[in-house]
């Protein structure tokens, strides 16, 4: 496996800003299968089935962290090197403030959306094709998730969104509540920096479920959206309003409802490997041209 940590300025956020990208290497040879017949042996210890070629290309899954989080506790936390590699697949685990909005704290669905794939289209042999771009996350990166293909179905085939409780919902009643809170001005004053003052909020950028009908009358071609919630999770309900709204567009939308999970890294762990070996619509092999 190759685990690189890139760090660069960012002009979307103005700062320095990491990311780590996991690609599955490990199947992959220098030597050409006829070079290891004239051997006789495997020369670094056994046989591999793939062989380094220019221009070829990896299906790539961008991953969304966690609330409080960075980059690296994904990787940290689950065994993603394993996983990328026996799906072939490359994973992107980015860094970002303000649940993924453009806001005065910088504007990062700008970065996630645009400026980072182009990094990582032109430095690293992703696939520029929608059909092979995917985007995952777990707890307030689900909801990221979700609103990056909501709001940007032309760059993702599917989204998993896994136990997201915080953030970009398709329910606008909920999300005008949980900004006029005290709990959220006390606690999260990132809420509001992020998506503003609640009255504002209906049919206002951030809010999915007007731009998620938007794109079903007008014919865009849909990202599918994957959506897993443990049983015992309490941010359960909020989950369920939005695949309950996405039903009710007609929006392409699959549940999984995971009886005896929490809202913990079992849970997450489970659907991130599951994710990658089923949910989402991998080719599982690597992109030769």
């Amino acid at each position: 496996m190759a685990l690189i940590q890139y760090n660069y300025k960012s002009q979307s956020i103005s700062r320095n800003v990491p990311f780590t990208a996991i690609l599955p290497t490990d199947d992959l040879s220098f030597f050409k299968p006829e070079e290891f017949e004239a051997r006789g042996q495997n020369p670094i210890g056994r046989r591999k089935t793939y062989v380094y070629e220019p221009g070829m290309k990896f299906q790539t899954v961008y991953v969304m962290h966690g609330g409080g989080e960075d980059q690296s506790v994904s990787a940290r936390y689950v065994a993603l090197e394993r996983y990328a590699q026996a799906n072939k697949v490359m994973l992107v685990c980015p860094d970002f403030q303000f649940f993924g909005t453009d806001c005065a704290g910088g504007n990062y669905f700008t970065y996630l959306t645009e400026e980072l794939p182009r990094i990582i289209q032109t430095i690293f042999p992703s696939s520029p094709k929608r059909e092979d771009n995917f985007i995952m996350g777990y707890a307030m990166g689900a909801n990221v998730a979700l609103g990056m293909a909501v709001l940007r179905p032309d760059l993702y085939r599917s989204c998993l969104d896994i136990s997201g409780g915080i953030g970009m919902t398709l329910v606008t009643q909920t999300m005008v509540e949980e900004m006029a809170s005290d709990h959220f001005r006390k606690f999260m004053p990132s809420y509001q920096v992020a998506f503003g003052e609640p009255e504002n909020f209906p049919g206002s950028r951030w809010d999915l479920y007007p731009a998620a009908k938007k794109n079903k009358e007008e014919g865009v071609e849909l990202t599918d959206v994957i959506i897993a919630c443990g049983s015992k999770e309490f941010i359960r309900k909020r989950v369920e309003g939005d695949v309950a709204a996405l039903q009710e567009l007609g929006h392409p939308v699959t549940y999984i409802c995971a009886e005896g999970y929490d809202h913990d890294w079992i849970m997450w762990e489970k659907y991130m490997k599951e994710g990658l070996d089923e949910l989402l619509p991998l080719k599982r092999h690597y992109l030769y041209p």
